[in-house]
């Protein structure tokens, strides 16, 4: 036997230094956050480019969030993007998952190399193919739509990866015993696997949500109507509006954020792995 222990108490100078390299790095994780929150709540007689700059605002007001909110149409904004990122976790879902199924759990010629062929495709930066997908938007009339905005996101090398990932770490007892009380492949699909990798879709969730809530580029080309602007195109806007006066332009973006955030407050709880072996008995 191995004479040697783990000491599950490190000694107090090795836990200070961990502590404090923690809160360093979460520090400087967080000071964009923090400063953005700081100039959004700046009253204008405070002067935001200062040297040194001054952290905490010495008047904190919030009018700023209010003259945004009143010279632009942020709640169409923020209306457009619920409904295209929403829709968007959907339909990735749907898809990435009803693809990355049959390459988990069944058998057929081709399966890897198929696997392999979509997995490949994450090299492939998103400008290259960014004409060839906006002429097919096009060509489909699906320009200056939501679909047109969807459209490139309905499914994710990443997602089919993830999924394929996850579907093949379900217990293959709970396939079994699905197939001997005669349920069909999307039963199986629907009542047996998805519920197995609920960790693995809310994270994929939360992925596409961020990606489809804060996407610029895309939007940007597909879409002239200021009606079907979502909120990175709106927190743009604000530059030319206001001249770039940074205090509004800092609570637009808190706005545009603002749910990102409580989406992953409310949904971290479930990025946590599950034992799908307990469903199965001895």
């Amino acid at each position: 036997m191995s004479n040697f222990k783990t000491n599950p108490h490190p000694p107090k100078s090795q836990r200070i230094f961990t502590y404090g390299l923690l809160s360093a790095i979460a520090l400087v994780t967080l000071f964009p956050l923090l400063w953005l929150l700081s100039t959004a709540l700046k009253s204008p007689t405070e002067n935001i480019l200062q040297s040194p700059p001054q952290i905490f605002p010495t008047q904190p007001t919030i009018d700023n969030f209010f003259r945004v909110w009143q010279a632009l149409p942020f709640g169409q904004y923020l209306y457009n993007s619920t409904l295209v990122a929403v829709l968007t976790v959907a339909l990735n879902l749907l898809f990435c998952s009803l693809a990355a199924y049959p390459l988990a759990r069944l058998s057929f010629v081709g399966r890897n190399w198929i696997f392999i062929a979509i997995v490949s495709t994450i090299m492939i930066p998103f400008q290259i193919v960014m004409i060839p997908l906006y002429i097919l938007t096009v060509q489909l009339g699906l320009r200056n739509t939501y679909l047109g905005i969807i459209f490139p996101s309905l499914a994710s090398a990443f997602g089919i990866f993830l999924l394929r990932q996850a579907f093949m770490g379900v217990p293959k007892e709970l396939e079994e015993a699905a197939r001997i009380d005669g349920s069909s492949e999307l039963g199986l699909w629907w009542y047996v696997m998805l519920p197995a990798i609920r960790p693995a879709l809310v994270t994929l969730s939360i992925f596409v949500f961020i990606g489809a809530w804060s996407d610029f580029l895309w939007p940007l080309i597909v879409i002239q109507d200021e009606s079907l602007y979502t909120l990175p195109l709106g927190v743009a806007k604000l530059a030319g509006t206001f001249s770039l006066d940074w205090r509004l332009v800092a609570a637009g973006s808190l706005i545009s954020i603002a749910p990102i955030l409580l989406l992953f407050l409310f949904l971290q709880r479930y990025i946590v792995p599950t034992e799908t072996s307990s469903g199965v008995k001895g």
